[in-house]
């Protein structure tokens, strides 16, 4: 790793890791370490006053995703405050995909590294998370004992305790929340489509100027369990609640034939006429801004307003939420079971749930991530800090956002489903 700057920020190129492959993910899930538990235990049951003790004057590497600058500078400006405050080094890994840092850990588990791990905080959930709690690869019950994990209010909003449906157990943190937003050029069509089905009419009457990228991109498993989620809406309760369990031959062949059929007409009008899908969801916004595209999506609402700020998108751009409903969910931090700096981390993910960090993270021009604090919790100085400015670009107003229901993300495991079949039904056109 590189030495940490003056202001203690670090950005890490990661190098790739080999393939989690399933026998040895089985074998090695089976290894439990003893001693990491007692550390766990012991640390778990500290004062904070001895958290921050031990935990300052130390290095955090923090494994993040770094394919977004606005995140990237988020993170270096967390990093300057938690140096400040604990002259802690924050160095921020980037990386392509999460899973690169869950095979980094597996692997350090099977070679018995149990005490010095190079991963001391990961960005992560979803099925990601699932993986690394199913090969007991986080650290167990750490995140009650976090001063300000009680501002997200998690006796009344379990969703702080739930990742993607699963329990968190106290193994990974809230960091903020997201819903699926679509972004239009205003000048090229005027009255965008506001539900899955007008979506396909509107692509027949505007060929080429919408897309979605190639699994297994976030945004491209997105939409696809959107459209998934949608499309089975008018089913019985029973086979919809299937969703939301691990994916069977049964349940597989009750919900996912709809979402073919509807692919497969939606194709042929898509950007390239449905014969190639980039392989990253950040291109659809230089599609936008280059005029190829009129119609996009995002998970950060908040990258509209700043892109057209930066002149990478139209000032003709429009935000808002299909009317059919919004895939919601939360993103989370985790400390790896095996993380060298374990208090440091703490320390760390304690700031970054403060009221200052997610205020801060929460301004359109820093990052727009919507908050997980219950501000009912903050003091009423506190609460204005998340007030939205006064005057900003019209994208920043999301319409429909007050009618669109929150659509539950499925059990983790339907986005590798979804997306093996995926690639074996229209990969081979790429």
């Amino acid at each position: 790793m590189a030495n940490a700057s003056g202001n203690g920020v670090v950005n890490v190129a990661d190098k790739p890791s080999a393939r989690i492959q399933t026998s040895t993910s089985i074998r090695e899930s089976a290894q439990t370490s003893v001693q990491a538990s007692v550390k766990t235990s012991q640390t778990s049951q500290s004062s904070w006053p001895e958290v921050e003790s031990r935990g300052a004057n130390q290095d955090v590497y923090f494994h993040a995703w770094g394919g977004d600058p606005q995140i990237n500078r988020y993170i270096q400006w967390a990093a300057k405050q938690v140096k400040r405050q604990y002259q802690i080094n924050l160095h921020h890994v980037k990386l392509t995909d999460t899973s690169e840092a869950v095979s980094r850990v597996l692997a350090e588990k099977s070679a018995s590294n149990d005490h010095q791990g190079q991963v001391d905080l990961v960005w992560i959930n979803g099925e990601n998370f699932a993986a690394m709690a199913k090969h007991q690869l986080l650290a167990p019950n750490w995140v009650t004992q976090l001063p300000n994990f009680g501002l997200t209010d998690p006796d009344n909003n379990p969703a702080m305790t739930r990742d993607f449906g699963v329990p968190t157990q106290g193994m990974e943190a809230p960091w903020g929340k997201a819903a699926l937003t679509f972004y239009y050029d205003s000048i090229v069509t005027t009255s965008p489509p506001q539900t899955l089905q007008q979506l396909s009419l509107w692509a027949k009457q505007h060929p080429g100027r919408f897309t979605y990228p190639k699994p297994p991109d976030f945004l491209a498993t997105s939409f696809l369990k959107y459209a998934l989620i949608v499309l089975n809406n008018s089913q019985p309760e029973a086979i919809k609640n299937l969703l939301y369990q691990p994916p069977t031959t049964q349940s597989q062949a009750l919900l996912l034939p709809v979402l073919w059929q509807y692919l497969d007409d939606l194709h042929p009008h898509l950007w390239r006429k449905g014969q190639h899908f980039m392989s990253s969801g950040m291109e659809l916004r230089r599609l936008i801004g280059d005029g190829e595209l009129a119609l996009a999506f995002t998970f950060s609402a908040a990258e509209i307003p700043a892109a057209v700020a930066r002149f990478e998108l139209p000032d003709s751009s429009r935000s808002y939420r299909m009317q059919d409903g919004s895939l919601s969910n939360i993103h989370f931090i985790a400390i790896p079971y095996n993380a060298a700096h374990l208090d440091s981390a703490k320390l760390v993910v304690n700031f970054l749930l403060s009221p200052q960090a997610q205020a801060h993270k929460q301004q359109a021009n820093i990052w727009g991530d919507t908050s997980v604090l219950a501000l009912s919790k903050l003091t009423a100085e506190q609460q204005t800090w998340f007030e939205p400015p006064a005057q900003s670009h019209p994208s920043a107003t999301i319409a429909n956002q007050a009618i669109s229901p929150a659509l539950s993300e499925p059990d983790p495991s339907w986005s590798k489903v979804i997306t093996k079949l995926w690639l074996q039904r229209y990969g081979v056109m790429q």
